[in-house]
């Protein structure tokens, strides 16, 4: 029932690792003065908003600390082949950098193996941290209450649109709907009135890795129900949750969508840098109506990022998602984001801590949510007009906030998440029914969670 892993991908994923551990061979170590700073490079090479920002960083830090030296060490690959690159280089001292860009969603795992270090007692002396909202140091915490991670941001997710496209459909430009099928209804018209776009994109399955299960999968389950409990983790037993109605029923919209050929292509679906096609390509050229997506999009599109669309903000429609039936709070967002954590075997932590402060001061930590299109963390930097104002669709994505939900990332949930995908690469394809990919999902959470599940 579940599917096999291509041959190709296998091949490439032992050439990235190998390129990541020769990237950083000598080990972090090899000079007490350098600090080694890793981190996921965009997969287009037009995109340079990170190196760009993390350049202005480094000559900052050097000026900063004479006789100190940052070497960035990039790691280029689509999300799930940068997971498995990182905790490679995480296993021994010898390619452990001094600092990595962590996703919240595998933070709690690599804890749970050993891989990070705690923050808290560069924390408790460095009083920027009070700063920060509580739901993002939230985000880093382990199980054990301690922080690993100092968080860089986070993001909200809705439906971005095309108003050309949505004229030539006879849609309104102002769309904001109410139900899915609101969303299934506007994108069937697109197929019968626009031929040659691609009415709505959902990510789905493996090779899409988190963007699947977040942007795609979560951002229907936890739009069923009543919202008033988490569909996924049940807190209070410390449990899985099994597939239920609103598991099947956000399958069943997967099912929709591709089964009445209203996504791409299940071949460009697929396709691990299909993320990248979608945010360089089809929305900029009028070729996608509806894109189920997050708030950082812009970031491709401003001056200097090879892919400058500076219309954007007037040819693009943006509408929050709705719940199943529009039952309240009638909005969902999932809100995720990234950190910078020390390895455990880092050789030059307090090295790497200074380098997290420089990035982190409010006036670089905003320059980097406006780079990267990303929500503020920091409430300095929430509260500041120039921050609102700095870029249009802030204040939409920032709203969401208040209907957004959080992943439960506890050690389990790479493994969960790639059931998710499993399951609804399943139904994509046509190669499963909802019910049986229900089924297969259970089977696996079963598995990744060593049986601590219970039903809906």
């Amino acid at each position: 029932m579940r599917p096999f892993v291509r041959l190709a991908s296998l091949v490439t994923l032992t050439a990235l690792v190998s390129t990541a551990l020769t990237a950083c061979s000598g080990g972090s170590g090899s000079d007490p003065d350098t600090v080694k700073v890793s981190f996921k490079q965009s997969t287009d090479n037009s995109v340079k908003v990170m190196d760009t920002y993390l350049d202005g960083i480094k000559k900052e830090f050097e000026k900063a600390h004479p006789g100190k030296k940052v070497e960035l060490v990039p790691i280029k690959a689509p999300d799930s082949e940068y997971y498995t690159k990182l905790q490679q280089m995480l296993r021994s001292p010898k390619t452990a950098p001094d600092l990595v860009y962590e996703d919240t969603f595998l933070i709690n795992s690599d804890i749970a193996s050993g891989y990070l270090k705690p923050l808290d007692p560069y924390l408790a002396k460095w009083r920027d941290w009070e700063n920060f909202i509580d739901t993002a140091k939230a985000a880093a915490k382990g199980e054990d209450g301690r922080t690993y991670g100092v968080p860089d941001g986070t993001d909200t997710r809705g439906l971005w649109f095309s108003k050309d496209v949505f004229a030539r459909a006879g849609l309104p430009a102002d769309w904001q709907p109410r139900t899915w099928d609101d969303v299934l209804s506007a994108a069937r018209t697109i197929k019968e009135k626009v031929p040659g776009v691609t009415p709505l994109n959902v990510y789905t399955g493996k090779p899409a890795g988190e963007a699947a299960t977040m942007q795609g999968f979560q951002m229907l389950l936890y739009g069923t129900g009543d919202g008033t409990a988490d569909p996924l983790y049940d807190k209070a037993s410390k449990k899985w949750i099994t597939a239920g109605k609103g598991f099947e029923d956000a399958l069943g919209f997967v099912e929709t969508v591709y089964r009445e050929k209203l996504g791409p292509e299940v071949s460009d679906a697929l396709d691990p840098n299909f993320a990248t096609a979608v945010r360089g390509e089809l929305l900029p050229r009028g070729r996608l109506g509806i894109a189920l997506d997050g708030s950082w999009l812009p970031q491709d599109w401003l001056e200097g990022s090879g892919h400058e669309w500076p219309e954007w903000s007037k040819e693009l429609g943006l509408a929050a998602m709705p719940t199943q039936h529009g039952q309240a709070p009638g909005k969902v967002s999932m809100s995720g984001g990234w950190t910078w954590a020390i390895p455990a075997k880092a050789a030059n932590p307090d090295l790497a801590f200074e380098f997290i402060k420089t990035m982190q001061t409010k006036a670089n930590a905003q320059k980097w949510y406006v780079a990267n299109s990303g929500i503020a963390v920091r409430e300095d930097v929430a509260a500041d007009p120039a921050y609102v104002r700095a870029q249009p669709g802030l204040a939409f994505f920032t709203g969401l906030v208040a209907h957004t939900h959080y992943r439960p990332a506890y050690p389990a949930y790479p493994k969960v998440s790639v059931a998710i995908q499993e399951a609804m690469e399943g139904v994509t394809t046509g190669d499963m029914s909802v019910e049986e990919a229900a089924r297969g999902y259970d089977e696996a959470l079963k598995e990744a969670t060593d049986g601590q599940v219970i039903g809906e």
